[in-house]
């Protein structure tokens, strides 16, 4: 019989070798995205409720037209009814937070793909291993670096967010047609030029279509992510399962749908 292979062990190994020399960088790490995390959930709640509701629902009419405003208007509207506000701005603070992150890295990563077969061979198999993987097993090494709180579940959220941005934005770039960029060459244009004025643009819709996915799969993490205290309506969830509380369970989930299907109608119609 083989012996096994002590993979668990080295990458057991491996975090505790990260987290003894490398804590103050994490610690550090840690207190600026607290900080963020704070300031931007305390500016979501600075906001009065109904303001918030009548603007988002105002921008939801700009953007999707009628019924998605109405659906916005009656959804967020619930959700301050059900008492699940503060929450609910915590978990959408949350999700911004991941989100932008996610883009900040994800859309140059993106863009080195499309433009380095080589590293593309080799990060689309690190995206498959990182789409793939329980978004349980995140929240080790999540604790291990950061701790409990909100930093850990952010961190967790943004490795188990992060690939959709990645891939379609790659995806994006390579399906620009070649006669356009070659017609950017003709005119003497630079790579800069070609990457911001003809490939992003022409690109745009595929890499929205990234970053709603992206918050669509924050936004699920974002709820796994309160089993190591990251607060929000997933704690609304986890409370509830762990008490055998279903009403409570319910209404926590219910409010992450309305969260889901608002911004998930907004980015598309940005997209658009």
């Amino acid at each position: 019989m083989l012996a096994k292979l002590p993979v668990g062990d080295a990458v057991e190994a491996s975090i505790d070798f990260l987290t003894d020399n490398f804590r103050f960088i994490f610690r550090g790490v840690s207190s600026v995205f607290e900080i963020f995390l704070n300031g931007l959930e305390g500016l979501l709640l600075l906001i009065p409720a109904f303001i918030f509701i009548i603007a988002i629902s105002a921008l939801a009419f700009k953007l999707a037209g009628k019924p998605v405003a109405i659906f916005t208007l009656a959804g967020l509207f619930l959700v301050y009814n059900l008492e699940l506000w503060e929450p609910a701005m915590s978990t959408l603070a949350m999700v911004l937070s991941a989100t932008f992150v996610s883009i900040i890295f994800g859309v140059p990563l993106g863009i080195l793909s499309a433009k380095k077969e080589k590293f593309r061979r080799i990060i689309m198999p690190i995206l498959d291993f990182m789409q793939t993987m329980p978004a349980f097993v995140y929240l080790i090494p999540a604790i291990s670096f950061f701790g409990m709180g909100k930093v850990p579940g952010l961190f967790a959220t943004v490795i188990f967010a992060i690939p959709p941005s990645i891939r379609l934005t790659s995806l994006g770039i390579q399906q620009v047609p070649e006669d356009l960029v070659e017609a950017a060459d003709a005119f003497g244009s630079t790579s800069m030029q070609k990457l911001t004025k003809v490939q992003i643009p022409l690109a745009m819709k595929t890499i929205m279509a990234g970053i709603n996915q992206t918050i669509m799969l924050s936004l699920s993490m974002v709820v796994i992510s309160a089993m190591i205290g990251a607060g929000g309506l997933g704690r609304e969830v986890w409370m509830g399962i762990q008490r055998l509380w279903i009403g409570t369970a319910f209404e926590g989930g219910l409010a992450v749908v309305i969260l889901a299907m608002v911004l998930d109608k907004l980015t598309q119609s940005v997209s658009k």
